[in-house]
């Protein structure tokens, strides 16, 4: 029986390459992956998954609205899929996790889902906490504060380097808007 996988950090742990060596490793393998990633973030163009160490594979975007059982449903029609990877996947809805499910449990498709927990004010995003409620395996995957501790937060920064406290909660960025920390770090940094 497949299973929904939830593989999450906060940034810079590897998510992306993580999720193509994945897919790779199908491939190598003989059998068809999909990679399945949001519209809206697209830093590296669209429909692709690139992550910072080079690494890069299209991708079939997805929107808010869109439903991906059917969209998997479809492709599957045109080639086998033996397994569903998922990018950014805190920007899924609670919809698209149940439909992420229901391609594990109803066509025995694996789902690797990759994403963050927590916003830059630590408050979860809607696709990380119902994946989190809802996948059979969780994996952290751990990503270094600049103390050397395990950093399991992000910060989002302005033009001068100083924290931001207030903003929507999805603004895409890399390195140059975000930084990942620890919780006493980023504690520190919301405070002052």
């Amino acid at each position: 029986m497949a299973k929904l996988y939830f593989y999450y950090s906060s940034m810079n742990a590897g998510k992306s390459t993580s999720l193509l060596q994945s897919s790779y490793n199908y491939r190598e393998r003989g059998m068809h992956t999909v990679i399945l990633s949001p519209e809206m973030d697209n830093r590296y163009g669209a429909g692709k998954v690139t992550s910072r160490i080079g690494l890069q594979a299209e991708s079939t975007d997805f929107r808010e609205s869109d439903d991906l059982l059917d969209l998997v449903t479809r492709l599957n029609a045109e080639q086998k899929v033996h397994c569903v990877l998922v990018d950014e996947a805190q920007f899924l809805t609670r919809q698209q996790v149940y439909e992420l499910g229901e391609i594990a449990d109803g066509m025995d498709i694996p789902v690797l889902a990759y994403g963050i927990r927590t916003d830059f004010k630590g408050e979860p995003f809607e696709g990380s906490k119902y994946l989190l409620a809802w996948a059979d395996n969780l994996k952290e995957l751990k990503a270094i504060c600049h103390c050397g501790a395990k950093a399991t937060m992000v910060i989002r920064l302005d033009e001068q380097g100083k924290a931001i406290r207030e903003g929507t909660q999805v603004e895409i960025g890399g390195n140059d808007r975000y930084l990942s920390m620890c919780r006493r770090h980023f504690k520190e940094s919301l405070e002052g």
